[in-house]
């Protein structure tokens, strides 16, 4: 099995990955799961500027990213708003990620970055979808060039 091979798996499982990750911070923020908002049990109080919008970008962005449903526009979202985490949040309190705590914003702001420019890969219903859109086009083709 030669890398090339490999690394469309590997893009749809790192996507999963990624999406499931920022799904499950979503949840235990709106949901107060997993040990509730930043460990608190609680979850944060609906429309809370900018904590409740994080999670919930957090939670549709990370579902998007995880099953591959407009992977791209999802991820560049969750990128973006992670780069404001980072920048707005970690950032006034020290220069660098691991003085500041922001290692996990950076790491989020560049992992969607990369799901944004590659794509969600072959395991994603984005790309499911794009296989029915070029099979109905191929069928009506078809079916112009026979008549």
């Amino acid at each position: 099995m030669t890398v090339n091979r490999l690394t469309d798996p590997v893009i749809s499982l790192f996507r999963m990955v990624v999406g499931l990750l920022f799904l499950m911070r979503g949840m235990s923020s709106i949901f107060g799961v997993f040990g509730g908002s930043q460990g608190s049990g609680e979850a944060i109080e609906v429309g809370v500027w900018p904590h409740w919008w994080a999670a919930l970008i957090q939670l549709v962005g990370g579902l998007l990213v995880l099953v591959g449903l407009w992977a791209r526009p999802a991820a560049v979202i969750c990128s973006g708003s992670m780069a404001y985490a980072y920048f707005v949040v970690h950032q006034p309190m020290a220069l660098l990620p691991m003085n500041n705590r922001g290692e996990l914003a950076a790491l989020f702001c560049w992992s969607f970055l990369l799901i944004a420019v590659v794509g969600a890969g072959r395991w994603s219903l984005d790309a499911l979808l794009g296989r029915r859109r070029e099979g109905v086009r191929g069928r009506e083709t078809a079916a112009a060039v026979a008549s």
